[in-house]
């Protein structure tokens, strides 16, 4: 049993349920807030997450980022080696979705020459409505980034825990390969 430990960026414009996705991961989606403070610099939520079939785990260090511009150079030293990246977007609000490209290239330019596992989650499904981002086009752009898209209503507790679960298995993957050269090696 193997227990691995890996660097994840939350990041996406202020008020798209960073925070909220977070906090319900965390909490295995006993408990929803209805409110929640800016988030101001990161705050880190720890979780361990069972890689299936392996009896591994991947100890998830999400680091919660502040979306505001204001807090830009503060992350970039926070940011430092991350592992993996988690994108959030609202999928009732253009602008943020349009801002995900700011974000990775922020956060790739933390991994210079490598790739950065990750995923893009679209947040806020439950308010179908007022839904601007169409699915097919979140996939299209996730796609050509290399990253996995998820949808996801925090707020009615609906896929959730998928997008970490997915990151861990990836980072899990990124090790078995590792771990096969080395071995390839000596």
């Amino acid at each position: 049993m193997v227990k691995l430990a890996a660097k994840c960026i939350l990041a996406g414009d202020p008020a798209v349920g960073k925070t909220a996705l977070a906090h319900i991961f965390r909490s295995d989606g006993a408990h929803f807030q209805k409110s929640y403070t800016l988030t101001t610099g990161v705050d880190l939520v720890v979780k361990t997450v069972p890689v299936p079939d392996t009896g591994d785990s991947v100890e998830l260090f999400i680091f919660d980022s502040a979306g505001k511009e204001l807090f830009s150079e503060m992350l970039d030293k926070l940011w430092e080696g991350p592992d993996v990246l988690c994108l959030v977007y609202d999928v009732t609000n253009e602008q943020s979705f349009g801002s995900c490209g700011k974000w990775l290239e922020k956060a790739q330019v933390q991994v210079p020459g490598a790739s950065l596992p990750g995923v893009l989650v679209g947040n806020k499904t439950d308010l179908a409505s007022r839904r601007v981002v169409q699915s097919a086009q979140a996939r299209a752009w996730a796609l050509g980034q290399g990253l996995e898209c998820f949808e996801t209503s925090v707020k009615e507790m609906e896929n959730w825990e998928a997008p970490f679960q997915h990151l861990a298995r990836q980072f899990h993957q990124l090790y078995r390969e590792k771990v096969e050269i080395f071995g390839a090696l000596v």
